[in-house]
């Protein structure tokens, strides 16, 4: 069988031939080609990645330095551009610096991006950054605001839970109004309204660290406590306002200034009292009090304490008095105060409010002589910075450290159409007034800055709540009602009726298929008796309270003839005597159905022929 046959049996010929030998650097060559050629093919439709394009250029230096030993005609071949065509203005920069290449897709002609840049612009751009993330005035969130309408009179409360869900505000009406931010849409409504205190304006409102209830600090003696929807949850007792010492009451006994949660213990809080203490309370026993401070002046005599905080770890209890003095406790050891600052203020006038910084070393204080200071906790003799002139018409205005610790914020009072109310900025290290914002035509009274929404919360002296906020800055809270329309009221909503669904009723009790609700809003709406339609006014031609009706039926002849005037003005009597002798000549109704059963008449008249003396007939008979 010859080599023929095995082939066209076998299907495969080279029987006993010697093994082809393949040049694998030729092969490797050709398909390198090949895919130039392709990929010259498909440019525009699709770019090789820079990391492709870096694996290739160094395969292809390695291919060149081998092939160079052993031909010297590839020289060309290897210097082909592997990927899209450079563009001619990169093609420059590369063929002077090759170890400058750009990794990644061709740039776009007349790009000046990153690349293009020099070391030391990158480094004035990191400093200008830097510079940015260093100013805190950059980090103010006050390019948006919106306006909450608590009402027409002193906003001297706010509060806001620790996630920044919900805002509560209380004011000088007595009433206590929840927004909740998530919930609201652009008409921005509060959802609840109620009076906790009854005729009590309203002193402070603070949710506890957990958001779960809330501390209301009103004009009474005591203070209650209310969980999120406003339902009561604990009121503090009242003391015994017969007993000179207030350590021996249980609760307050006069009127209350102010009040705030522990920041670390979740069931304690603080209230002061015009009764000259300072009181902790436990949520879990509402009888009595936890722990009573006594705030006293140099001579010893009692101070009434107008402003009270926790500081940040909740170790220390500061209070400011009406004598201008300081005074700071350890809250365990309530006899004697740690720190005692004295005519930290001018006497006599009320300080609104105590902060402690972030990091717990300063202490802020919001006097009522228009001051503002600042206090460091391990050198309390004398203040560090202060300013005066900052206006404070109210025994509420607050102050605060901005979340990064770095400015001071505080609100100015002004007298009725004598200017705007500012929230004034004060850098914290130097003191100096670096940003202010007009607020509106009253007194700026409670200021918010929440940490975790970056926003300001502001109340005002005529009833408004202003919320600040940035959209980049800024998380949640005012971002989330502003971007909702308002919802389209349904007056007629109520006309209909529920519709109960029994699928597998009887044909004969089925009810009918609902329409569609405008349908059937339309429907009622229509329907005199489900709408409600009262009686039209009576109106047109008539007389007496009748419509005199127009038409050819006997219907509307007869309405036509009742409606006439017929009207006798004769007089009264005279018409009605005037059948009087025809009724007794022809008598016609009653005299005649008695004629068979008619008695006789037993009083007899008495006749003219009597003599007057002469005894009548009827008293001689025996009776």
């Amino acid at each position: 069988m010859d080599e023929h046959d095995i082939a066209s049996v076998m299907g495969f010929s080279g029987f006993g031939k010697k093994a082809r030998t393949f040049d694998l650097d030729a092969i490797f060559e050709q398909t390198r080609r090949t895919a130039i050629e392709r990929s010259q093919r498909v440019i525009g439709k699709c770019f090789i990645t820079g990391n492709v394009i870096t694996l290739l250029r160094s395969h292809d230096e390695v291919q060149k330095s081998d092939s160079s030993s052993d031909s010297g005609s590839d020289s060309d071949s290897d210097s082909e551009l592997i990927g899209p065509p450079v563009p001619p203005q990169h093609a420059a920069q590369q063929g002077d610096d090759d170890d400058d290449e750009h990794v990644g897709p061709p740039l776009p002609p007349g790009y000046t991006g990153s690349t293009a840049h020099s070391d030391d612009d990158d480094d004035e751009e990191g400093e200008a950054q830097d510079d940015d993330d260093d100013n805190p005035v950059k980090k103010i969130p006050d390019t948006h605001e919106i306006t909450l309408q608590h009402g027409t009179k002193t906003v001297s409360a706010l509060g806001l839970d620790p996630s920044g869900a919900r805002l509560v505000s209380g004011g000088y009406d007595y009433d206590v109004r929840f927004w909740d931010f998530a919930g609201m849409d652009q008409a921005l409504q509060a959802f609840r309204s109620l009076q906790p205190c009854e005729c009590h304006q309203i002193k402070a409102l603070q949710y506890s660290i957990t958001g779960d209830v809330m501390l209301v600090v009103s004009g009474n003696a005591q203070a209650k406590v209310l969980d999120r929807d406003g339902f009561s949850v604990m009121e503090c007792v009242k003391g015994d306002q017969y007993i000179v010492d207030m350590a021996n009451t249980k609760g307050h006994t006069a009127m209350l200034n102010c009040g705030c949660w522990h920041p670390k213990i979740k069931e304690e809080f603080m209230t002061c009292s015009n009764d000259g203490t300072v009181r902790t309370w436990d949520l879990n026993s509402e009888k009595k009090h936890k722990s009573v401070f006594k705030p006293r002046s140099f001579q010893g005599k009692k101070v009434i304490p107008t402003c009270c905080t926790y500081s940040r770890d909740g170790k220390l209890i500061a209070a400011g008095c009406q004598d201008g003095t300081i005074q700071i406790w350890d809250r365990n050891l309530s006899v004697h105060t740690k720190f005692h600052c004295r005519q930290a203020h001018t006497p006599g006038s009320d300080t609104s409010c105590l902060s402690f910084s972030y990091d717990g070393t300063m202490l802020a204080s919001r006097g009522g002589d228009d001051t503002l200071k600042m206090w460091d906790i391990r050198n309390f003799r004398k203040p560090v910075n202060g300013v005066s002139g900052l206006t404070n018409y109210f025994s509420m205005t607050d102050c605060c450290f901005s979340p990064d610790d770095k400015l001071l914020v505080t609100g100015t009072s002004v007298k009725k159409d004598e200017g705007n109310g500012k929230l004034v900025f004060f850098d914290r290290i130097s003191f100096q007034r670096v940003y202010e914002i007009d607020v509106t035509n009253a007194s700026v009274v409670r200021c918010l800055w929440h940490p975790k929404l970056n926003q300001i919360m502001v109340g005002t002296g005529n009833g408004l709540v202003k919320v600040y906020y940035d959209p980049v800055k800024s998380h949640r809270g005012a971002k989330l009602c502003v971007v909702k329309s308002k919802r389209k009221e349904k007056h007629a909503e109520a006309l209909t009726q529920d519709y109960i669904i029994t699928p597998h009723a009887l044909p004969m009790f089925r009810e009918a298929r609902q329409r569609s609700t405008r349908k059937q809003l339309e429907k009622d709406r229509l329907d005199p008796k489900k709408s409600h339609k009262p009686e039209p006014p009576v109106s047109g031609p008539g007389r007496g309270g009748r419509v005199a009706a127009h038409g050819g039926t006997l219907s509307s002849f007869i309405v036509k003839n009742i409606a006439l005037d017929k009207t006798d003005d004769s007089n009264p009597r005279e018409a009605i005597l005037r059948h009087a002798k025809e009724a007794s000549e022809n008598p016609y109704w009653i005299a005649p159905a008695y004629t068979e059963t008619q008695p006789e008449p037993v009083f007899a008249e008495e006749s003219e022929d009597e003599e007057p003396d002469q005894e009548p007939e009827w008293k001689k008979r025996k009776i």
